[in-house]
């Protein structure tokens, strides 16, 4: 035990690993309960652990049809999975902690500095207070709205309970929904108000916290930090050109290509069934699937910002400049590290799109790899295939869901020692392209 507590205190990032892990197993066993399910009997486990990972990793994949399969209490601990999985375990662990003691430990802000990726643990109880706030201000607007926007179609009581569960599967960028038959959107294609609403939540949800804290305190992008600048820049520039090439490849409205263009970066709704997509329309989704939602958000893929310094990069490396942008120089370490996550995020889906290819052989490469980019990237979409997905390639997900939402990088320096080498070797030349 005392072995155990000195290596989370050496790597915290351990605990987050190990957090995030107790948790998916903790909600899998009360979602295969039977006092969990509709009629019941329970759910399979194999099933269970998939929701449970899916909602924790904020993914929205499902196994099952959550409408027909789980009663209000299965839904509501589905949601709560979803709001602990966004929040991060380690902030929910360390708010409870202030909650409750009215203070928090070195090892708390440690652990909350290395969740959400600080430079330093300065005010971190601050911004933690902050996030909650802000969280819980977005989604209790995201009730409202939807209320109003679900109204009608639903008694009162269910409406209500409709909307908590929408606006808060909608903000966290996690995709699930209570409508049935695996439907998600496709009810409301053509509802301005659900899909304005939706898509909204949805990307203030994966622009990021401390974004969405600028954005409010600053008001100008005169004033943002470089991390802002780009965060909306490229967010702005995906969900514009991601529209237009939908609009380009696939049949659908001007409203159907916006939303399917905001939800493909990682939320997972969907107003159009992709598995009548061709297959430009599913390249264009697996692109935005695979960079993903901004750091600090709730959201999945490598990320805007690494997306932003590998385009920059190339297009400085081949002018012969350093790397730059908004007048500030991007560092080295940066661009290093924005490489390291690019190359593990596609080996990651490689490996995994090579796993389900050869259990599940009647399916193409082009939904399979769809599969696997929207597992790996916390998105939810589906060309329809999850149901039927035996159970080792659901592991196989489930593993890629939980590799996702932490990130490859983070599982690979898990056990790593950062030993500085004594001597460097000498440098050659290796001829690239």
């Amino acid at each position: 035990m005392i072995r155990i507590k000195k290596a989370i205190k050496k790597n915290p990032r351990r605990t987050i690993v190990l957090g995030f892990a107790a948790v998916i197993l903790t909600g899998a066993v009360i979602l295969s309960l039977p006092v969990s399910s509709l009629d019941g009997k329970g759910t399979a486990f194999i099933d269970s652990l998939f929701i449970s990972t899916s909602a924790v990793c904020v993914t929205g994949l499902a196994t099952v049809d959550l409408a027909n399969t789980f009663n209000v209490f299965g839904d509501a601990v589905i949601a709560m999975l979803v709001q602990i999985g966004g929040l991060g375990i380690t902030s929910i662990g360390v708010i409870t902690i202030l909650l409750a003691r009215g203070k928090v430990s070195m090892g708390g802000r440690k652990l909350a500095q290395e969740a959400f990726n600080l430079p330093s643990g300065k005010n971190i109880v601050s911004i933690l207070k902050a996030i909650a706030l802000m969280t819980f201000a977005f989604e209790g607007t995201g009730v409202i709205l939807s209320y109003i926007a679900f109204s009608g179609r639903f008694t009162a009581l269910k409406t209500f309970g409709i909307s908590v569960f929408h606006s808060v599967s909608a903000f966290n960028n996690a995709g699930f929904d209570l409508f049935g038959d695996f439907k998600s959107l496709a009810d409301y294609h053509d509802d301005p108000m659900v899909n304005i609403v939706t898509a909204l939540l949805i990307i203030f949800g994966g622009l990021g916290f401390f974004v969405n804290m600028e954005i409010i305190s600053k008001r100008s992008f005169r004033k943002f930090s470089l991390h802002s600048k780009v965060v909306i820049s490229m967010t702005v520039f995906l969900i514009v050109s991601g529209m237009l090439l939908i609009m380009f490849t696939e049949k659908t409205t001007l409203l159907g290509a916006f939303f399917m263009s905001v939800t493909a970066r990682t939320a997972g709704f969907a107003t159009e069934n992709i598995g009548n997509y061709s297959n430009a329309g599913l390249l264009v989704l697996i692109v935005l699937m695979y960079i993903g939602a901004s750091p600090g958000s709730t959201g999945g893929g490598i990320k805007t910002t690494t997306a932003f310094v590998l385009i920059r990069n190339m297009r400085n490396v081949t002018l012969n400049k350093s790397c730059a942008a908004f007048k500030r120089k991007i560092s080295d370490d940066t661009v290093r590290k924005a490489l390291v996550v690019a190359g593990l995020a596609l080996l990651s889906i490689m490996f995994s799109t090579f796993i389900v290819s050869v259990l599940e052989p009647q399916f193409s490469l082009s939904q399979i790899l769809t599969e696997v980019t929207s597992a790996f990237a916390t998105v939810g979409l589906s060309t329809g295939i999850t149901p039927q997905l035996c159970s080792a390639s659901k592991l196989m997900l489930i593993i890629t869901m939980f590799i996702g939402r932490l990130g490859p990088l983070t599982i690979v320096t898990l056990w790593w020692k950062q030993n500085r080498p004594k001597a460097e070797y000498v440098s050659e030349i290796i001829n690239i392209g």
